[in-house]
Formats: structure tokens, C-alpha cells, sequence
């Protein structure tokens, strides 16, 4: 994995060289670029989660007043009519195509999306790279912009149409949402290209360089996180009960010291 050196004053003797992790100034302009795509996956994808919260609230408010039956009726003919029912459930649907779509992206370079790793899992770094470069170049780059392309289409048509609910008493502007979809399908794109850009480097460039990586791990790194998140290692961690334990025995001579 180590690119190595050579002496000739020691016979030629070849040494691995140590890895060296790369600064902010000293990144390369296709690594500063990956990371600049990353940090916009990253914001779309923490905005679109917010909408967990809506989605919720509404469905839970849904299920409350269509169980009570009069209240419905009494906000729906005296409040508004988005309190009936077909609208809050589409209200529930649109919630959860902005959650789905926004963290699409999100969740790949997160490395949380889902994986089958019976075989990946075993294999060493540069064939987990090649694996992931030889995915995103022959599945996810080439389907997800052709999907880009229909979701385009698919909304600007509804536009032009001025598409609207199937129900007589749902929401207007159909264009809107399926708008929201094709945009977070363009950020998915967006997160495979700062991936392929990140595994090209790692593969093709020099190899003692070292970068926080999305979905992969370095050979030194493995084990240390679990779907992007730092593994808690239990044996060097404090024991927090003795942490606890021993606290309340060391104040116990400065209270003596103090009543007497």
C-alpha cells in the first residue's frame, strides 16, 4: 500500500514510506473540489432531515382528528380545508419524498446507506476502492444521471401541464414535489462524483497521501468506525461506574477536614 524508497547506500534496501496526511493547502484541486461537493451533499442532506419532524406532526395530528371524526369537520368547514383528511395525507407523502430525496446523497457520503459486505468486507483496501470506483463508474454515475434526466422532465411536464391532485379535494402544483425529487437526485450524482474523485486519487495517486475518506477506510483506520461513526473501543475506555464509584470516596476527606 506504502509507496517505498530505495537506498543505494544500503544496497538498495527499500522502506515503505510513513503516510502522510494532507493539510488543507496541500490538497490537490480534485481532492479540494470532492470536498467541496461533499460539504453541499452535506448541507442538503441535513436540511431535508428536518422534515422528519413535519412529517410526524402531521401524520400523528392526521390520525388524531380523523379518529374524532367532528373535530375534522368542524376545522375543515370553519379553519381551512387542509385539515381534510386527503390533504394531510398528501401533506404526509410530499414530507417524506423531501426526507427521501435530500438525504439520498447524504447518506452515501455518510457511508450509512445500506450495504450487503459479504465479500467486500474482506478484501483489502485497494480492492475495496477498486470495487467502489468500478461501481460508481459502470452503476451509480451513468443510472443516476439517466434518472436525473427523467426526473427533469418529469417535473418541467407537470409545470407545463399545470398538474394537479388526482382527488378533487388534494393539492395543486403537483410540479413542486416532483421537483424536490429530481433536485435530490441530481445531489445523489453530486455525492457519487466526490466519491469516484476521492478513490481515483487514492488508487492512482501517491499512496503514502492520506484524506479523510467517505466510504472506505484506510488500511490503518480499519475497525476504527462503524457507517462513518467513530467505534467506541471498551477495553480503553474509562469504566464510567468507577469512575463514578471512586468520586464520591475522594471527597470524603475534605468534608472530614471541613466539619472538623
Amino acid at each position: 500500500m506504502n509507496e517505498t524508497t530505495s537506498d543505494p547506500a544500503a544496497g538498495g534496501a527499500v522502506e515503505p514510506m510513513e503516510p502522510h496526511h494532507l493539510t488543507a493547502e496541500e490538497m490537490p484541486a480534485i481532492l479540494r473540489f470532492s470536498e467541496m461537493l461533499r460539504r453541499l451533499v452535506d448541507r442538503v442532506g441535513r436540511f431535508g432531515s428536518w422534515f422528519a419532524m413535519p412529517m410526524i406532526l402531521i401524520t400523528a395530528f392526521d390520525l388524531f382528528i380523523r379518529k374524532t371524526g367532528v373535530v375534522q369537520i368542524w376545522l375543515v368547514e370553519n379553519v381551512s380545508q387542509y385539515f381534510g383528511s386527503t390533504l394531510l395525507q398528501e401533506l404526509e407523502w410530499h414530507a417524506h419524498t423531501v426526507l427521501f430525496s435530500l438525504v439520498l446523497g447524504f447518506g452515501y457520503v455518510r457511508n450509512t446507506h445500506v450495504r450487503v459486505d459479504l465479500i467486500r468486507e474482506r478484501l483489502d483496501f485497494r480492492k475495496k476502492a477498486w470495487i467502489e470506483l468500478i461501481g460508481l463508474t459502470v452503476f451509480l454515475l451513468p443510472f443516476g444521471s439517466t434518472i436525473v434526466y427523467f426526473a427533469v422532465v418529469y417535473a418541467y411536464d407537470s409545470w407545463v401541464i399545470g398538474e394537479i391532485s388526482a382527488s378533487l379535494v388534494g393539492m395543486p402544483h403537483r410540479w413542486v414535489i416532483k421537483s424536490v425529487l429530481a433536485i435530490g437526485l441530481i445531489v445523489a450524482v453530486l455525492a457519487g462524483i466526490a466519491v469516484w474523485l476521492q478513490v481515483a486519487v487514492a488508487l492512482f495517486g501517491p499512496q503514502h497521501w492520506r484524506y479523510p475518506l467517505m466510504t472506505i477506510e484506510w488500511p490503518e483506520d480499519v475497525g476504527k468506525a462503524v457507517e462513518g461513526k467513530e467505534r467506541l473501543d471498551l477495553d480503553a475506555a474509562d469504566d464510567q461506574l468507577e469512575v463514578r464509584a471512586s468520586a464520591p470516596q475522594a471527597m470524603v476527606p475534605d468534608r472530614q477536614e471541613a466539619g472538623g
